[in-house]
């Protein structure tokens, strides 16, 4: 009897364990704390640290809202995977001794000092008393932009407020009804709080098939049905001053009709695997437009969120053509420390970016391609 690769290929990854986070020594060294207790913020060497801090630190329903996927999580799973498959292509002998100063970069027009942003996520006081607050106060600290969830713990009149001063850019997410009236009254309510962009929700409409999250009660945020095509997208472009970017987008298809209907930029992801179970991770979609519409990355600005816990994994999707990259979880979960968590995140995230990017051999962030990654998935059953 004769078997395929396919067969065998399929079997492996299946016997093959899931790691939430890798084995870096975190367990062996802090184990022993009580549950609780955090380890200190000093020796939290890498983003998935900040993960294993918080499952030791919350209750298991505020944790389990955080970490939860859809059905069987593959799609969760696939977003922390996905970047393992695909082999950087390290160029030597090239001068990298500026490449920190390379960071900074535009969105939307918008001046930042690094390619990555804190993405939209719901609920921050699970983790911690001021929520969204610390988020803003650390995206301002490290000069990065933060996207504000409509479902946030905290009113979004505070999140405005607790801005730095007037120069401080935030983008605010929503969730949208039918009802028209109400959307142009946020979309008011949004501009004159002094938010620069709306970050639209698409991949939302309908409620998240969360198993994990409903044996604690802690479901979606988003749990009706909505109604949304590109024909209101476009009504709804000319109710606002402001730009308006669907978030969500998971073909090369849909990124096409953003730009025929006037989409100032979009945003690749698939709500952090959480609503719909085995959907393409961002990188395989910014690899998906570039493979066969290439042009988009020049035509509108992408931007891409979905399992990325390292400076190699922005690298990856900066290669493609995405103009800055999104971090929900890392920041979710740093918050049991407080604003100085989420600003150690900022601090690792730039650190590696930089140093992975010298070791790549790019001496200019700007002028990264995909000729640094072998785009030929090491998996056998993927092409």
């Amino acid at each position: 009897m004769r078997y395929s690769t396919l067969a065998f290929a399929s079997v492996a990854l299946a016997a093959r364990p899931f790691l939430n986070e890798p084995d870096t020594g975190i367990d062996a060294v802090f184990g022993s704390l009580p549950n609780g207790t955090l380890p200190p913020l000093d020796k939290i060497v890498g983003l998935p640290d900040f993960d294993w801090a918080a499952r030791h630190k919350m209750n298991d329903s505020s944790y389990t809202y955080y970490r939860n996927g859809a059905a069987g999580e593959w799609s969760y799973r696939n977003n922390l995977e996905v970047y393992q498959r695909f082999r950087l292509r390290p160029r030597v002998m090239v001068d990298i001794t500026n490449i920190e100063s390379t960071l900074p970069t535009t969105i939307l027009g918008h001046n930042f000092s690094a390619p990555f942003f804190i993405a939209p996520c719901a609920r921050g006081g699970y983790a911690h008393p001021d929520a969204e607050l610390n988020f803003v106060k650390g995206a301002a600290d490290g000069n990065i932009l933060y996207m504000a969830s409509l479902y946030s713990s905290k009113p979004i009149e505070d999140i405005y407020a607790a801005k730095a001063n007037n120069s401080q850019v935030l983008f605010q997410q929503v969730y949208l009804t039918d009802n028209l009236t109400e959307t142009q009254e946020l979309f008011k309510h949004i501009e004159e709080l002094g938010s620069k962009a709306i970050i639209m929700t698409v991949d939302s409409a309908a409620d998240g098939n969360r198993h994990r999250a409903k044996r604690y009660g802690v479901g979606s945020a988003d749990s009706s049905y909505s109604y949304l095509t590109w024909d209101l997208f476009r009504q709804l472009s000319n109710m606002t001053s402001l730009p308006i970017v669907p978030k969500g987008i998971q073909t090369v298809d849909d990124a096409r009709l953003a730009v025929k209907n006037g989409a100032k930029a979009i945003y690749l992801s698939n709500h952090g695997g959480r609503q719909l179970d085995t959907t393409p991770s961002a990188l395989e979609v910014a690899l998906e437009i570039y493979q066969e519409e290439p042009e988009i990355f020049k035509q509108i600005e992408v931007y891409a969120d979905g399992g990325v816990r390292y400076g190699a994994d922005v690298l990856k999707l900066l290669a493609l053509g995405v103009r800055a990259v999104g971090m929900g979880r890392p920041f979710m979960f740093s918050n049991v420390y407080g604003v100085d968590g989420v600003k150690k995140v900022i601090e690792i995230a730039k650190h590696e970016v930089a140093i992975d990017a010298a070791n790549l051999g790019v001496g200019d962030l700007k002028k990264i391609g995909p000729e640094y990654v072998n785009w030929k998935s090491t998996n056998a059953w993927f092409s």
